[in-house]
């Protein structure tokens, strides 16, 4: 089992939204609005969890449901967009992680969060052309992904035609087909659908509680009408002590104000589980922390930064990921690495290597100047080099006695051999 929990996407600054953008989506944002309104005056105040489930996921009006929100002219844009390389460099990651658990006779590539497709289609010409290798092995694809309209373009991009929605609504499978390369993919709506047990995640766009310490203790920052405006929101620090604060906070905490995600707390233990009995590897590969940033939640419309709380259904929702905390949560389960900066991964990986080979195979001008640029990007600490961290999750006989077997280190995570 291989686990993509990933979404290595980039907010650039340009682009803002078209005026007709605008115009077509205010119908659906007054409609969401309205719809967030009506729960407040009928529950009270909502959390910034629940507030981020129906901004991003609300079956008629999320934003995830009706958005093509990716590339250049989306709201935002994700490494495999940027470069060919980020995807050959993970499809030698997982046929090297494949090739440490003995060569299994199956290999289950699953991705949530999987965009236009695009690291899935990389991967999968990575194993062709490994093809002499993987032959034997019983290679199949699942997707987590809840966008129909994103789903539409991942299967055009993986088997080259449009798929049906399965006519079966009791299975969990709602599309199935053929990629170019011949191997099965599946589309799933939901992470406790994939067979086997496996999980994985899209760790930025998890619903998350914002608490804040006070004189009277931990308290939830919720999202209520704003008396003065009252078709606009506001955040209100809630009245008594917080349930997910006795849960998660730890008594050593010095910030004053926390992000929680108990969702990702449940997928990562499962997963772990998963992989410490099962084998197999897990790679996270998000904007992160350690446990030292305190307000990281934002929008962003068109790779700008845009207010969380107005025109809900047309931003994308995000908050970095804390990894002391997936860490903590993880423990003893399994064993872990990381997390390392995209540019440190990406250089174990041998980004270096494979950006001298292109140059000296290309003779393009335009080409190699695209190569050098896509590469910065990825690269520059000032852009996503430093940005991104990436973890791995490993069975602990992964990491056990490596220097009494045959076992490499884990990719990525420490220099090439090579080098």
């Amino acid at each position: 089992l291989l686990y993509f929990l990933a979404s290595s996407s980039c907010h650039l600054t340009r682009n803002r939204c078209s005026k007709t953008e605008k115009q077509k989506d205010s119908l659906s944002v007054n409609s969401l609005l309205k719809h967030l309104i009506f729960k407040i005056k009928s529950t009270g105040p909502i959390t910034v969890a629940e507030y981020m489930r129906e901004v991003l996921t609300n079956p008629v009006k999320g934003y995830y449901m009706n958005h093509d929100m990716l590339g250049e002219h989306g709201d935002f844009i994700t490494s495999p967009e940027i470069s060919q390389i980020f995807g050959e460099l993970l499809g030698i990651w997982c046929i090297s992680e494949w090739m440490a658990e003995g060569k299994p006779k199956s290999l289950q590539l699953v991705e949530l969060g999987p965009g236009r497709g695009t690291l899935t289609d990389d991967l999968l010409q990575v194993f062709k052309q490994f093809g002499h290798l993987l032959d034997p092995c019983d290679i199949s694809v699942h997707l987590v992904e809840v966008s129909p309209k994103l789903s539409d373009i991942q299967a055009q991009k993986l088997t080259g035609k449009s798929i049906e929605m399965e006519p079966d609504k009791n299975s969990p499978v709602y599309k199935k087909g053929i990629t170019r390369s011949g191997y099965p993919v599946s589309w799933y709506q939901d992470i406790q659908d994939v067979p086997n047990g496996k999980h994985n995640e899209f760790f930025d766009a998890l619903p998350i509680h914002k608490l804040q310490k006070t004189n009277g203790g931990w308290r939830e920052i919720l999202i209520d009408i704003d008396p003065d405006f009252p078709e606009k929101l506001r955040f209100v620090i809630g009245s008594s002590a917080s349930l997910v604060a006795k849960t998660f906070i730890q008594d050593d905490e010095i910030r004053e104000h926390v992000e929680v995600c108990p969702s990702a707390a449940v997928i990562v233990q499962k997963l772990a589980h998963q992989i410490n009995c099962y084998g197999g590897a897990g790679l996270i590969a998000d904007y992160g922390h350690v446990g030292d940033k305190m307000d990281t939640f934002r929008g962003f419309c068109a790779h700008q930064l845009h207010d969380v709380l107005s025109a809900p259904g047309t931003a994308d929702l995000t908050a970095d990921v804390d990894f002391n905390f997936i860490k903590r949560m993880i423990g003893g389960i399994a064993a872990f690495l990381g997390p390392v900066t995209q540019q440190e991964f990406l250089r174990n990986m041998g980004i270096d290597i494979r950006l001298k080979a292109l140059l000296e195979k290309s003779k393009d001008a335009t080409v190699q100047q695209h190569l050098i640029r896509s590469y910065n990007v990825l690269m520059n600490p000032d852009q996503m080099g430093q940005r991104f961290l990436f973890f791995s999750i490993v069975p602990h006989s992964r990491l056990e006695n490596t220097s009494k077997t045959t076992k490499p280190p884990i990719p990525g995570f420490s220099p090439l051999l090579m080098q």
